[in-house]
């Protein structure tokens, strides 16, 4: 169980996660939601102790949590340049003994013996995301994974997280509700640095209308405005 209780984290003098608290439970795949700016990434690299909080708490299990308990993806990934994408895989697979580069490959189809320098994004991206999987902890984080990447990796992305649950506790963030409403046990709505629901999956036909209820007065008054200024 992952417990994320009253954490505070500023930027300067900017609020941006207020007494937020979340559960997640175990070997389960959980969504976090939210508008752009809302504070998602924010949440993970506190998480993951990129960032410091000025309160609160996050637990593993009833003990404080540790960053090697986490695999995590970034958004933007960085590589080594004039560095293979085997080359590239081969540093993650010191950590896990147990990992066929080649085979794990026969799924990405990636040019592993090509510079990542001559990669897409999309394949970039798929490296990146082999690369955590392969250091095989205990909580995969992953942010924005499907950004940048076609729809034929995605479908297996989303297979190969619903056979990892069964070993490990996922939390992953998208800004594009209908790409986690297929994978996920839980989703939670982050707004105004709070979580302000938290749905399972049997209620996700109500989450869209809900997020839509939080800012439907403002948009309406903001169109109007726009409207009858044409």
């Amino acid at each position: 169980m992952i417990s994320i209780r009253n954490i505070k984290v500023d930027y300067g003098n900017q609020n941006v996660l207020n007494n937020l608290d979340l559960e997640i439970k175990p070997n389960t795949i959980h969504g976090l939601v939210g508008l752009n700016g809302s504070g998602k990434t924010t949440l993970l690299n506190t998480i993951f102790g990129i960032k410091k909080m000025t309160q609160g708490d996050i637990l593993y299990n009833g003990h404080a949590m540790k960053r090697q308990d986490i695999a995590y993806l970034e958004t933007i990934n960085y590589f080594y340049p004039r560095i293979t994408g085997r080359e590239y895989l081969a540093i993650f697979s010191i950590k896990n003994k147990n990992f066929e580069i080649d085979k794990w490959n026969n799924l990405f189809e990636l040019p592993l013996d090509k510079l990542v320098d001559d990669y897409s994004t999309g394949m970039k991206k798929k490296l990146a995301f082999i690369g955590i999987v392969t250091l095989n902890r205990e909580i995969l984080i992953l942010d924005e994974p499907f950004n940048g990447i076609d729809m034929e990796t995605v479908q297996k992305i989303k297979l190969l997280l619903k056979q990892l649950k069964s070993d490990m506790t996922i939390l992953v963030t998208s800004h594009i509700l209908e790409s986690l409403t297929g994978i996920c046990d839980q989703i939670s709505y982050l707004n105004n640095g709070k979580i302000q629901f938290t749905k399972d999956s049997s209620d996700f036909g109500s989450i869209e209308n809900e997020i839509f209820a939080v800012h439907q007065d403002k948009i309406d008054s903001q169109i109007r405005d726009l409207i009858g200024k044409m």
